[in-house]
């Protein structure tokens, strides 16, 4: 029988990229999956038997809490949490002296409050199940110390910050909460932005230990993993899936 066979998961930032492949990788385990994008979430959940599509943003309070309640109300519970959706690929590198404070507000909105609006809009329907999983998608460039993207590697270190207080405060409940931290993957998005995937791309691989570019499908056996059972006593977590670009 499949590992997850009659759990049911949101993946947040679904519709494609990393997002796509952890919801592609669930089904496959069993999972009835949700997907919630701000377009193309319902076209992509047609590919899943029983799968869920709903737009929205999940920096809104109001549409996290909608589309949540809209997930446990068509499967009668929820028990899986990945927190994918965030801004990066159309992100331009520059000093931090030059980012301007609305795009800062944006990205530590969507990377940070989103992670937080769809947690506390989900926890009450896992404590429910007596437990489950919440898995955040943070970013390798927390540990490197990326330079000139210091929204985004801000935004990904708070992800981390927040994964190991909440594992803390939901322990008792038997939630798990852990983080992912990727390369830079090679993905739809980021193939979109050929100059700056030209640029940064070589000097991700050229970082690595496993020289070569990193796919969206290199995340999924760690996702399963901290989505499945074989997880249950691991919590507070971040699991580098680089290459080997840093060792923790």
């Amino acid at each position: 029988m499949p590992s997850l066979e009659g759990k049911v998961a949101i993946v947040t930032g679904g519709r494609r990229g990393i997002g796509r492949a952890i919801a592609d990788g669930l089904a496959a385990e069993g999972a009835k999956v949700a997907i919630l994008d701000v377009v193309g979430a319902e076209e992509a959940a047609a590919a899943y038997d029983g799968g869920v599509g709903l737009a929205g943003d999940v920096s809104s309070e109001m549409d996290s809490a909608r589309m949540v309640e809209a997930v446990a109300s068509r499967f009668g519970r929820i028990d899986i949490l990945v927190n994918n959706a965030a801004i990066f690929a159309t992100l331009t590198m520059k000093p931090f002296t030059e980012i301007a404070l609305d795009d800062w507000r944006r990205v530590l909105e969507v990377n940070v409050g989103g992670v937080f609006l769809m947690c506390r809009a989900v926890v009450p329907h896992l404590r429910q199940q007596g437990g489950g999983k919440i898995v955040n998608i943070s970013s390798g460039t927390f540990f490197r110390g990326v330079p000139f993207m210091l929204h985004y590697v801000t935004s990904k270190a708070a992800v981390i910050g927040l994964t190991r207080a909440l594992a803390r405060e939901l322990g008792p409940d038997h939630i798990c909460v852990n983080a992912i931290a990727p390369g830079y993957t090679v993905t739809e998005a980021t193939l979109e932005h050929d100059e700056a995937h030209a640029r940064v791309g070589a000097v991700s691989v050229n970082a690595r230990a496993l020289k070569r570019e990193q796919r969206p499908e290199d995340l999924v056996g760690s996702a399963l993993f901290l989505c499945g059972p074989g997880s249950d006593f691991v919590t507070g977590q971040t699991f580098a899936v680089d290459g080997g670009a840093h060792f923790q």
